[in-house]
């Protein structure tokens, strides 16, 4: 497994890109942003915000942009952003997490709070259900269907409701690198769809007896909202200000809860502001270490050591710490969700465990990691 010299990035993600000098493309454009001209690039969105304005009044729409938001800190930004500095008047759209945790609801109650209307979508449970537990078995993912619909919400409601502009919070090309994947590099977000992990598409899940009818919530029709003339953009790309640590700063000024006097083992990093509204996102983010071998701390040392935050060297020690930790009761609560006892659980994912990268302790039936952190 390769490192980024940089950061802790390992090539192990989907889609990541590496430069011939080893530095991984997330951290490329931590460099390129030193000659962005942020200047023109706000002007640029400014003139879509003036654009959508004008169109939603030609359109008799009440709102001039939709916001897909959890009510977290990225969301929270995202919205006073677009309010109070670009002068529009957003509808917020919430797809409603399976399980979603009571400071998940505060946050997103605090949100609605901050003076916004709010629009809230949940797909059918029981189809919903049937799908988490397929994706876990197929891909060792439960949160892989989430996924679909989390990000067609937003889009289904700018069509339907006829809203001019959609406003996302960060490209994950740019953001995470993963400049491979179909997403782009720029500013626009009807894209959001070609992610890695929506890339095997909605479609495969019609089968068992499930119908396309059932599935209306999980994807959108990229192609028929362009010729509606209804836009996409990636508020990070635009704006100068948006980072992790600056996002959760400014969302908790303005009344965000985030989680307090906690066990970073327990949900597998240090951060107190990430990823709050659902308890299966600590359960993925394990899986995800077992298969290529990096989970959420990973991510968050990353965005700390752009930031300049801490140093690489500090980065390797917590990710050694908390990588790919989580409490048992987060697994018993998804054994429950889906009707099954901790030993299939556990049976499911030896299955899926990255051979290459883990090694199994005979004595203490743990899988103990093959690679040194930060080492190629």
């Amino acid at each position: 497994m390769r490192y980024c010299r940089k950061c802790v990035q390992p090539d192990t993600r989907p889609g990541i890109f590496f430069d011939e000098d080893g530095i991984c493309g997330a951290c490329l454009y931590e460099e390129e942003k030193e000659q962005i001209d942020w200047t023109k690039r706000e002007s640029e969105l400014r003139a879509t915000a003036e654009w959508a304005m004008k169109e939603a009044k030609t359109r008799k729409c009440n709102y001039d942009c939709a916001i897909g938001i959890s009510g977290g800190k990225d969301s929270t930004f995202q919205s006073i952003y677009a309010r109070d500095k670009l002068g529009l008047h957003p509808l917020l759209v919430n797809s409603e997490p399976e399980g979603i945790t009571e400071i998940g609801k505060k946050n997103i109650e605090n949100l609605k709070n901050l003076g916004f209307n709010t629009i809230s979508l949940r797909p059918n449970p029981k189809v919903m259900k049937r799908l988490v537990i397929k994706d876990f078995y197929e891909f060792l993912n439960p949160v892989k269907v989430t996924e679909f619909s989390l990000w067609a919400s937003t889009y289904i409601i700018a069509d339907k409701f006829n809203i001019p502009l959609i406003i996302q919070g960060e490209n994950p090309g740019l953001t995470l690198g993963a400049r491979k994947t179909g997403v782009g590099v720029n500013g626009d977000a009807l894209n959001a769809d070609r992610q890695d992990t929506l890339s095997t598409g909605w479609t495969r899940y019609i089968a068992d007896g499930i119908t396309e009818r059932d599935l209306f919530m999980f994807h959108y029709d990229r192609e028929a909202i362009r010729a509606k003339d209804i836009r996409g953009v990636w508020l990070q790309y635009y704006a100068k200000e948006w980072s992790q640590p600056g996002n959760a700063a400014f969302s908790i000024k303005h009344g965000l809860t985030v989680r307090t006097n906690f066990d970073p083992e327990d949900i597998g990093t240090y951060v107190p502001y990430s990823q709050m509204d659902s308890d299966l996102v600590q359960v993925n983010q394990m899986l995800k270490y077992y298969k290529f071998g990096f989970g959420q701390c990973t991510d968050h040392v990353c965005y700390d050591i752009r930031d300049g935050l801490m140093t690489r060297e500090e980065g390797i020690k917590l990710v050694e710490k908390y990588d790919g930790k989580c409490a048992e009761r987060y697994i018993k609560k998804f054994c429950d969700y889906i009707d099954i006892p901790l030993d299939e659980f556990w049976d499911v994912v030896e299955r899926f465990v990255n051979r290459d990268l883990f090694r199994k302790d005979e004595t203490t039936k743990k899988w103990i990691p093959l690679f040194k952190v930060g080492y190629s």
